[in-house]
């Protein structure tokens, strides 16, 4: 068993923490200082938002959610959203399974390759 005391981990703003990574789920510590995002994005897994300190509003899927401590928001896999802290705010994502399907780290070398050639023509 591993164990965790949330509130007394002492992150730092865009320094988030890995918790624990297994083959099954990856869980992040993160703290967002007052008026930062987690700018659009999409992840790969299925993930969990789980808000422990202050107060986050969460922008996706034609939707707006906004909450404090407690609020838990879950994407789903390739979801497109963006978090706004309102206030310094202490996160927790869970990502599963991990890693999902499509990302970089579960790619071939082959893959890889296909992937970046890919990117360099879309951006030329």
């Amino acid at each position: 068993m591993k164990s965790w005391e949330l509130n007394a981990l002492d992150l730092k703003p865009r320094l988030p923490e890995i918790l624990s990574s297994s083959d099954a789920a990856r869980a992040i510590a993160l703290n967002l200082a007052a008026g930062e995002s987690l700018a659009e994005h999409e992840v790969h897994e299925r993930a969990w938002l789980v808000v422990l300190d202050g107060e986050i509003e969460v922008i996706g899927a034609g939707t707006t959610t906004a909450g404090g401590c407690g609020l838990l928001v879950e994407f789903e896999p390739r979801e497109r959203h963006e978090v706004v802290a309102v206030s310094d705010a202490r996160l927790l994502l869970l990502l599963t399974p991990w890693p999902g399907d499509g990302h970089p780290g579960a790619m071939t070398i082959q893959e890889k390759l296909y992937s970046r050639r890919h990117a360099a023509k879309r951006s030329a």
